[in-house]
């Protein structure tokens, strides 16, 4: 079985460069996305450059190690007996949504003792606006997603006969969750850990966090945003289907709420509109991506007919890690796939299988041909074959995209 852990310099190199800065450093991110093995490796970087053991607290709240403490008080007592002298400490806390009102324990470890604290959690609302409150302008929050195409292809094992196509295939299939390394894209073996995985994040992530909710109808509600990836939709859309499917009103409101629950998990994240002629976000009518295909896969099945949203769903994400904020466009009663903004830069991005059909090909121009800017606009699609242009359009095999 292969342990090595998967070291993302991406995001080392954040922690690394906040190391001692007086702020608050907070990770975030999916269930199984690296976070825990992230600050495994950060450990690792602070005794290698000379900290000594003693000086570093890391707590993992899942453990039943620490089953005993599970409110801000308990937390406290816990740290206050660690914490032995002035010399300075290096808190590291993970999953530390298992404790209640846990920021209140932080701030008060923060202000009297001399601690670099890093904190983990699957829950988004750990950047809360108690944190905004009680850390004015002094956190970073550091968002970790499944592993990129990149980074698939550094940590899986792949038999040499094998086309980088396959292997993109097999992403499509199977996803970045960095558990599956260990299996080497057994399909058994590398679904059942992914179910797993999912399952556990289910639990505690969402039912356990959020009492009373309907794990029923939370499934449903997955299946059903899976099916419906990159697709326009609403909470009362939702609600109405799933009422006609079960038998049993459901509100948009609920639905709504719900969806909440599972983006404060990471398991979907909700993108908003963008008039770009306006140049102002809509309040209607999102779509929802999620986190990792291979949780799709043991969801709702894997079908190569709508690999056009799959490759919407790779794109989406490798835009966020490349620190783009990211929109549906909206021109008039067209649509473009991603409106990106990152600092003064902007991107225009459809997304389709092919170009090779014509009608096909000029459907996807068109909307980026009325866009009346000179920000970069592309065209991604697994054609092969060099970058062309359409107008001052490029084109691009999503592969080298994301290479």
């Amino acid at each position: 079985m292969l342990t090595r852990r998967i070291n993302r310099t991406d995001y080392m190199k954040q922690l690394t460069e906040h190391k001692d800065a007086e702020v608050l450093k907070i990770i975030t991110g999916v269930r199984g996305c690296g976070k825990s093995t992230l600050l495994d490796l950060f450990e690792d970087y602070l005794l290698s450059s000379g900290v000594p053991r003693d000086s570093i607290i890391h707590i993992n709240m899942d453990s039943l190690r620490y089953r005993n403490i599970s409110d801000h008080v308990s937390f406290s007592e816990y740290i206050n007996d660690m914490i032995t002298g002035g010399a300075k400490y290096y808190l590291i806390l993970d999953e530390i949504q298992r404790i209640t009102e846990w920021e209140q324990a932080i701030h008060s470890i923060y202000i009297n003792y001399n601690v670099d604290i890093y904190i983990a959690g699957s829950d988004a609302g750990i950047v809360s606006s108690t944190i905004d409150s009680l850390f004015p302008g002094q956190y970073e929050e550091i968002h970790v997603l499944p592993l990129s195409f990149k980074y698939f292809l550094l940590f899986q094992a792949h038999t040499p006969d094998i086309t980088t196509e396959e292997k993109f295939h097999r992403y499509l299939q199977f996803g970045g969750m960095p558990l599956l390394r260990q299996f080497q894209l057994n399909d058994v073996k590398s679904f059942e850990a992914l179910e797993g995985a999912y399952n556990t994040l289910l639990l505690r992530d969402v039912l356990e966090q959020y009492g009373g909710a309907d794990p029923a109808l939370i499934r449903r509600l997955t299946r059903y945003l899976c099916e419906n990836i990159g697709k326009t939709t609403s909470p009362n859309k939702i609600g109405q289907i799933l009422s006609g499917i079960g038998g049993k009103n459901i509100a948009g409101k609920t639905v709504d709420r719900y969806i909440q629950m599972l983006s404060n998990a990471y398991v979907f994240y909700p993108i908003g509109r963008y008039d770009i002629k306006g140049k102002q976000l809509l309040t209607t009518l999102g779509k929802y991506y999620i986190a990792d295909l291979g949780f799709r896969s043991i969801i709702f099945g894997y079908n190569n007919s709508d690999k056009e949203y799959l490759l919407e769903n790779i794109v989406y994400f490798e835009l966020l890690r490349r620190g783009y904020r990211v929109f549906i466009g909206k021109l008039g009663s067209t649509e473009i796939d991603f409106v990106a903004f990152k600092q003064s830069d902007k991107l225009y991005i459809q997304v389709t299988a092919s170009m090779s059909d014509d009608s096909i090909r000029e459907n996807e121009l068109r909307p980026l041909r009325s866009i009346r800017d000179n920000y970069e606009k592309i065209v991604i699609s697994t054609d092969s074959g060099p970058t062309r242009s359409y107008d001052g359009i490029k084109s691009i095999n999503i592969i080298d995209f994301l290479l």
